[in-house]
């Protein structure tokens, strides 16, 4: 479904091997502007030709900035942990040949594999929104893939520069374990959510927890950026599941395995179904004209035979114009077939297959964007509380970040076959 990256450098007719996929949620398929180079809504993780993970190795306690800068402009990969203007601790980190690395962020330098930057919702998506100050850290996190079966994944806080140091500033929290290791968390913090049962038909919503910079498993602080960090949970690890999402403060990436991918519908399995509802030549009950789902490469234009809904009964319709109960409440409009007052939208298929947790036919529009997918997957998004902001929680389109409303935050489409 995927081809590799040019950067892949692989032996001839051999597949590299992958181990997974970061999918940030809110883009239907690609950025939109069109994906570029780093910058793009998914990134696709394979084996590196050469290991360049590290791990950690030497612990010096410094009492001069003098020294901790000698110590980082060594070439070497470090961690430095600020505890007080005369006291630094610098953990240096040395070469792991088991293991690939790759870093995620908000910066453009080149030690960042996966450029993202903050996600905005729904129908401000467009050229003109600007982020006037972006949330997401510049260096945000890691990604540790074992270079051999079962290839596991492992996430961390925190990315390393461009001279291959991570520094903990005074203000940061930061602390000193039991058995002697040097830890912290980054400033609006990664968060980390693994669901329960997988990324399946039958899964449920985890718990969002936060990681260390050393890769440990918290309870969430209070607000995303407080001093005080939260509680250790020693029975849970940070190694990423199929369907793990990782908040980054500003945008929310989905996690997907290979395996997990390999069982998930693709683009043209989605592009089928697509063709099969526009077989089926659903009518408008109105108007009596035949309604179809516009191409996924056209899937920002409103097209003339484009399906339209209204979100509080699924009443599938063809555009009109009439039905408003008010001039205020320009979107509330009545349903001509029950009479039923709510959102009247165009409906957009989801077109991003990496969202999908079963390939069963697109028949629920999430409310009140209108894009549409299978059952259990606009049910299982309809209960993932994503996070907004520095402490607040909601369910939203995967497709387009927009915050999810209605009485299940989705509806099941009502389609009307052709008279005929």
């Amino acid at each position: 479904m995927f081809s590799p990256s040019q950067e892949e450098h692989c032996a001839p007719n051999k597949e590299p091997v992958k181990y997974g996929e970061l999918v940030v949620l809110g883009y239907n398929g690609s950025l939109p502007n069109g994906d570029r180079g780093r910058r793009k809504s998914r990134f696709a993780l394979y084996k590196r030709p050469k290991a360049n993970g590290v791990k950690p190795s030497t612990v010096h306690v410094i009492s001069t900035p003098q020294a901790s800068k000698a110590i980082s402009c060594k070439g070497q990969h470090s961690i430095s942990y600020t505890l007080s203007r005369n006291q630094t601790v610098v953990v240096e980190y040395t070469h792991d040949k088991d293991t690939d690395m790759f870093q995620v962020g908000r910066s453009t330098e080149s030690p960042i594999d996966f450029v993202v930057t903050d996600t905005i919702s729904g129908t401000q998506n467009n050229d003109e929104t600007q982020i006037t100050q972006s949330t997401i850290s510049r260096f945000a996190c890691r990604i540790v893939c074992d270079r051999s079966p079962p290839y596991t994944a492992r996430i961390f806080a925190a990315g390393f520069d461009s001279s291959k140091n991570i520094f903990l500033g005074e203000k940061a929290a930061k602390w000193k374990n039991p058995d002697g290791h040097m830890d912290g968390l980054t400033t609006n913090g990664v968060l980390v959510m693994h669901p329960k049962g997988g990324f399946t038909e039958e899964s449920k919503p985890g718990v969002w927890r936060e990681i260390s910079v050393c890769g440990d498993v918290y309870t969430l602080r209070e607000t995303r950026s407080a001093q005080q960090r939260g509680k250790l949970v020693e029975n849970e690890t940070n190694v990423l599941q199929d369907g793990s999402l990782i908040d980054l403060c500003g945008a929310t990436l989905l996690w997907r395995t290979a395996d997990g991918l390999f069982h998930t519908p693709t683009q043209k399995h989605i592009e089928a179904l697509r063709q099969e509802i526009n077989a089926a030549r659903p009518q408008c009950p109105v108007g009596l004209n035949t309604l179809a789902f516009p191409s996924i490469n056209r899937k920002d234009v409103v097209e003339e035979k484009q399906p339209w809904a209204y979100l509080s009964c699924g009443h599938v319709h063809g555009y009109h114009n009439w039905g408003h109960r008010s001039d205020t409440e320009a979107n509330e409009r009545e349903c001509p077939m029950c009479r039923t007052i709510g959102p009247y939208v165009p409906l957009w298929l989801g077109c991003e297959a990496g969202f999908y947790v079963d390939a069963g036919p697109p028949t629920h529009a999430f409310t009140p964007c209108g894009h549409v997918c299978s059952e259990k997957s606009a049910k299982y998004w309809s209960q993932i509380p994503l996070p907004h902001g520095t402490h607040a929680f909601h369910a939203a389109c995967p497709f387009c970040a927009t915050q999810l409303s209605g009485e299940h935050n989705c509806i099941k489409l009502i389609f009307q076959g052709p008279i005929d």
